[in-house]
Parts: C-alpha cells; structure tokens; sequence
C-alpha cells in the first residue's frame, strides 16, 4: 500500500484508482486517518469528508499520521480545509480552494459542501458546492454571457442558501424574482450545462497528479519539526479506535 486517497461526491472512485494506482477510500470522517496510517502508507490524500452526520476528520490524526513518517496532501473539499489549517505543520495543500482558504480570501465550510447520494449511487452530486458557482459565474462573465453586475448578485443569492439548496435551477429563478436582466438569465441558462466549472473536481485532480510525480522520485518518509503531544483527549479517542475496532 503506497498510496491512499479519501474521496466521493469530487471525484469518482475509479478515477482516483486508475490515475496513480491509488487505493480509495469512501470520504474520511474521524478515526479513518488513524486507523489507516497504522497500515503505513507511504501517501495518504484526502478530498472528501463528512462533517454533519459523523464527527470530520480530527486535525490530531493527521498530526499523527506525519509525524510516523506518512506524506498527508489535501485538496478540493475536507482535504483543503484542513490543509489551509495544518500547512505550516507539514501538511501539502494543492489547488485552487485550498489556496483561498490558506490566504483568507475564503473562511466558511459551507463553500465546499454539498449534498449528495450514498456510495451505492456513486455519492451522485445533488447540489453544486459554493465554490464551484462562484468559478462559473466568473467564467461566465469572462466569456461575456452575463454582466459583471448579474455575476455578483447571482453569487451573493446563491451564498444566501443553505447549501443543500444550492443548485442552478433555483439560483436563476432567485435571479428572476430578483429582477435580474432576462437576456442575461436565459444566455446563462443555455451556458451552463456544457460550460460550468467544477473547481473541486479541478483541484482534486491537481492533487493527484502532484502525488504521482512526489511518489515517483521514491521519497523518504515524513520528517516533521512539531513534537506531538500525547494528550489526555488523544488518548481517549485512541482508546476508543481500538475498543470499536
């Protein structure tokens, strides 16, 4: 096992598989990163992850996994996240939304979440990630379908959803009953379904390929400068990784 990655709803299992001869793993949640960094992958990379229903992925994990020498990178969805908040500890943050959030430019959650169905149903996408809209539009009114003026009212609409909520349909029908230009809604609409971005997607596959040109020039394990801390929280959630193992 040299290579693992956490994905789903960003990017398809075989995709993550067949590029760099990845094993995948459905999207991580707390203890998953523990868990399998006691297998000793030389990579672990992390896309997806829950937040709602389980508890995330807890930062102290991945702490853990890098200072036994595992390379931990992140990008696009939970793996950017906690990318922008481990970086300065050793953690490699690839993409676009990871850059933002590392510069501060984005700050809520809610940017990359959607929803979406189980793995049964290949995690199919039922709402479009913040992130993704506010690409499209900027694409949008670079290619002149719509004014710079629709573009930000349309973005400020959409961030004013619950994310679950966040799909096109209903954001040009706010875009109506807003009074936003006709042409520019219905130029949009016909736009879309061949244009729209997915950042996400982008990113994740950014990282991929950053991760097989890393593991092809056969590095040595992680070497960190932090001292992790055996705490008594760590050693309970260890305790408990071990009990319902």
């Amino acid at each position: 096992m040299s290579v693992c990655v956490f994905a789903g709803p960003t990017m398809p299992p075989q995709t993550a598989g067949q590029m760099i001869g990845a094993d995948f793993f459905p999207p991580v949640k707390q203890g998953d990163v523990y868990r399998l960094a006691q297998r000793a992958p030389r990579v672990i990379g992390i896309v997806d992850g829950y937040f709602e229903q389980v508890p995330a992925v807890w930062h102290k994990e991945i702490l853990w996994a890098m200072c036994h020498g595992i390379h931990v990178f992140g990008a696009s969805s939970m793996g950017a996240l906690r990318a922008a908040e481990l970086w300065q500890f050793g953690m490699v943050g690839v993409g676009t939304i990871f850059e933002a959030y590392r510069d501060g430019v984005l700050i809520d959650d809610d940017e990359v979440a959607l929803r979406h169905g189980p793995a049964e149903a290949g995690y199919l996408a039922l709402s479009e990630p913040m992130v993704n809209i506010r690409a499209t539009l900027k694409h949008a009114r670079n290619e002149g379908v719509i004014s710079e003026d629709t573009r930000a009212e349309l973005e400020r609409r959409a961030k004013g959803l619950f994310y679950p909520e966040r799909v096109y349909p209903t954001i040009l029908n706010i875009g109506r009953d807003a009074g936003l230009p006709d042409a520019d809604l219905t130029a949009l609409s016909r736009w879309l379904p061949a244009n729209r971005i997915d950042q996400k997607r982008e990113d994740a596959l950014e990282m991929l390929r950053r991760i097989e040109a890393f593991v092809s020039t056969d590095p040595p394990p992680k070497s960190v400068s932090y001292c992790f801390q055996h705490t008594d929280m760590w050693e309970m959630v260890v305790r408990s990784e071990v009990q319902f193992a």
